[in-house]
């Protein structure tokens, strides 16, 4: 009734993960005995289809396992040789082979695709190696897909290595919800529509046919291929049913000649030579695979050996490549993948050069926003659509402005259809931890757009009808928040970082060091308070600060402790990089930073969980000194507090602010200073300090519980609940009469709001 429909995606089979780690574990014994580099990778690539050949028809069943078990030795000293061998032989045309041969490797057909045809440096196997390979090729590799491939390349690097190349493996199932929204919908509502009408039927069947034929796909980032893999299988499916349709009441037709679709309609670009060579493998698998689908359809033998189509996987850099080159824009229909993720702090030297190259005026992006400005050049003047799996900053925060205005203003892209964060899951062995989003975009708006909302981050997908998806994932006007250096309402009080110390941790203490340095400098106890970041704030715990502000010289040479940590603090200071914290060596004794006010404050916290259905904010003493870990309201009223702890100013925030993983970073320039306040009457205004002091009066009466355990989803006291509830109806009211139904409403009504807002300000900083 409200719009909402679920969508399920099934996980990847247990086998995969199976094989997986069990190619990982013959990689890493190969790699210890010094057999490393291009050559393990071919030879682990070639390893990895014999496999799957020996369980799909392509050899006979089996037929390499007992070759392994018959003709090597249990100790695997003539593995290497006999491997060697067999490796050649799939080289050979069956005419030109020997007409000696030995029969066991006679049967073995002709592979071709210069999978086989490099030589290369010899292998050496031991007994527990050839175990492992035997133990390897007796898992069912018919049942697997051939996307193992990526999960078997990621399982097979060391963790820096997965760092920096940003190599996430995307599981099957997070593939089908990128592919499924840009094309494939799509594809099977056509299907459906030509099935059920009575005349002309065969005719424009067949000219469907045509038409999926004539597709083509780009993955940018291809990896092991894993995006065009699936793309290949799930269009191999649909062309079964249309020859179904069309041919299965033929008795004696050769239905082979009626497939269409072929591997050379796929491209890839991959910056690493491995998993450009698995890409090209993997398709071949998954076309055999198909094959096998056609044969069990219309009961005829359907094998595409020896190979004579291939997809086209280059082996490059894809940022500073011209995609043209592979293919022309003209001959493309869709660009899709999974392009790396890799935060700026963590790139490397390469990739901030590619990062200048693309955005050589902005700073702080995620690597894969390169991939989107790239598309967006690339599809210019077309129809072609994108559909990009994505780390979530590029979607919070600063992030928004300098990447999505230039994609809306100068490359005037729609988007289509959006998945909202969601928790990467995949098979890989040590497996990311991310938050992603899914966004697909083009230069021609689709009439009907999708919007995929999560509950929560590890929820099935919800998915509605959109008018206008902008740049937070939203349906609500195509608006970005900009950083703002005062409030955007005049007044609104303004909000503050708290105290910086930059000293090094010597002019603060943990509680059971502040108690001994005053019992060996008693004098310095008045002046030490107490010090509050977010997490003593909203974990209850304690540390101290030897805050000297407006200490006399006199008084510190009374301390000789005290000036032992100043001079401390001194030295560090003149050691940093920094000129500016350099400068502040001069005055060691305070804060580099003082912004503590001379009045209670209101307190936030810059960093808290997203579990929470409220941010824990709450009034502080003008004693209690506050860390930068904070911002701050001086003077601050019950009803600042009452809309700041409020559902809407919540839904802003999720919506607006930046993350740490999926922690919520708040901040003051974006977040605070462009929230639209409402306007309330008197009546409106005294409510809401009515009900936000019944939330602090509820507060205290759990006196031994921390905010972390009263505002923990598992833990909040229903009193509490109830009591912010109300705080909420109260606060909604002073927007509008009517009930908000969901967050996203809410941050649809307050983006119309900032919209009108700022539409006569001059642009700030």
């Amino acid at each position: 009734m409200a719009g909402y429909q679920k969508r399920i995606y099934k996980e990847q089979d247990p086998v995969n993960i199976q094989a997986a780690e069990l190619m990982g574990k013959i990689h890493d014994r190969l790699k210890e005995v010094g057999y490393t580099g291009h050559d393990l990778e071919v030879y682990l690539v070639r390893l990895l289809f014999c496999m799957f050949a020996d369980d799909t028809d392509i050899f006979g069943k089996d037929d390499f396992l007992h070759y392994l078990k018959e003709r090597t030795a249990e100790d695997g000293s003539d593995l290497a040789p006999k491997l060697d061998e067999f490796f050649s032989i799939l080289n050979e045309p069956e005419e030109k082979r020997l007409k000696n041969l030995d029969e066991q490797l006679r049967a073995f057909p002709y592979i071709n695709g210069n999978l086989f045809a490099e030589s290369l440096r010899k292998a050496s196997f031991d007994s527990g190696m050839r175990k492992a390979l035997i133990e390897c090729c007796e898992l069912d590799w018919g049942k697997i897909s051939p996307a193992i491939f990526g999960a078997m390349f990621q399982s097979v690097m060391n963790p820096t290595e997965r760092r920096n190349l940003g190599a996430h493996y995307t599981s099957e199932k997070n593939i089908m919800k990128v592919i499924h929204s840009l094309f494939l919908d799509e594809l099977w509502d056509e299907f459906r529509c030509i099935k059920s009408v009575k005349s002309g039927k065969k005719q424009r069947l067949n000219a469907f046919h045509d038409k999926i034929a004539s597709l083509k796909f780009l993955d940018p980032a291809c990896g092991c291929g894993n995006f065009l893999v699936i793309t290949y299988r799930e269009l191999r499916l649909l062309e079964i049913e249309i020859l179904k349709e069309l041919y299965s009441k033929e008795k004696f037709i050769d239905i082979s000649i009626f497939c269409k679709i072929v591997v050379s309609q796929f491209y890839g670009i991959e910056i690493e030579e491995f998993p450009a060579q698995i890409a090209q493998v993997a398709l071949w698998m998954m076309d055999h695979q198909m094959n096998l689908r056609v044969r069990n359809a219309f009961g005829q033998y359907f094998v595409r050996i020896p190979l004579k189509t291939a997809p086209s996987i280059c082996f490059a850099n894809a940022i500073p490549m011209h995609w043209e080159e592979l293919v022309p824009p003209k001959e493309l229909s869709y660009i899709l993948g999974n392009p790396p993720f890799v935060g700026f702090t963590y790139m490397s030297p390469s990739q901030k050069t590619d990062m200048t190259l693309v955005f050589p005026e902005i700073k702080m992006l995620d690597y894969v926003a390169c991939w989107f400005k790239k598309a967006a050049e690339y599809i210019q003047g077309t129809k072609i659509e994108v559909g990009f799996v994505a780390t979530n900053s590029i979607c919070q925060g600063e992030s928004i402005a300098p990447l999505w205005k230039m994609l809306f203003e100068q490359f005037k892209i729609s988007i289509n259809f959006a998945h909202q964060t969601f928790k990467w899951s995949n098979e890989a062995r040590g497996k990311a931890a991310v938050y992603c989003v899914i966004i697909g975009f083009s230069q021609i708006a689709r009439t009907s757009k999708k919007l995929f909302i999560y509950k929560t981050v590890v929820s099935e997908p919800q998915e509605i009808e959109a008018q206008q998806i902008n740049a937070y994932l939203v349906d609500a006007p195509n608006i970005m928040v900009e950083s703002r250096n005062k409030p955007l309402q005049p007044d609104v009080i303004p909000m503050v970082y708290g105290n910086k110390a930059t000293d090094g941790g010597f002019l603060i203490f943990n509680d059971k060091d502040y108690k001994e340095f005053i019992q060996k400098e008693p004098l310095a106890q008045n002046f030490f308070r107490q010090y509050v970041g977010s997490d003593e704030f909203i974990n209850n715990t304690k540390r101290w600060v030897l805050w000297l502000v407006g200490c006399s010289p006199n008084d510190l040479r009374k301390m000789p402790l005290v000036m032992k940590q100043v001079e401390s603090v001194k030295e560090f200071r003149l050691n940093s990089k920094k000129k500016a914290t350099q400068n502040k060596a001069s005055i060691p004794y305070l804060f580099d930073e003082v912004r503590h006010p001379d009045t209670n404050y209101l307190l936030i916290p810059r960093v808290s969980s997203e579990r929470r259905y409220y941010i824990p904010i709450g009034f502080m003493d003008k004693k209690l000194i506050s860390s930068d870990a904070n911002h701050i309201i001086p003077n601050a009223t019950l009803y600042h507090f009452g809309v700041l702890t409020s559902a809407i100013h919540m839904a802003w925030t999720r919506y607006v602010c930046g993350r740490l993983e999926m922690r919520y970073r708040y901040s003051k320039d974006i977040v605070y200073n462009n929230f639209p306040w409402p306007e309330p009457n008197e009546k409106q205004k005294a409510a809401i300090e009515i009900a936000a002091q019944e939330v602090l009066d509820v507060r205290t009466l759990f006196p031994d519980s921390s905010l972390a355990d009263l505002y923990d989803p598992n833990t909040m006291p229903k009193e509490l609940l109830k009591t912010h509830e109300k705080l909420d109806r109260l606060v909604e009211k002073a927007y509008r009469k009517e009930k908000f139904e969901s967050d996203a409403k809410r941050v649809a009504f307050l983006f119309e709001l900032y919209q009108n807002l700022t539409k006569s300000l001059p642009k700030t900083k």
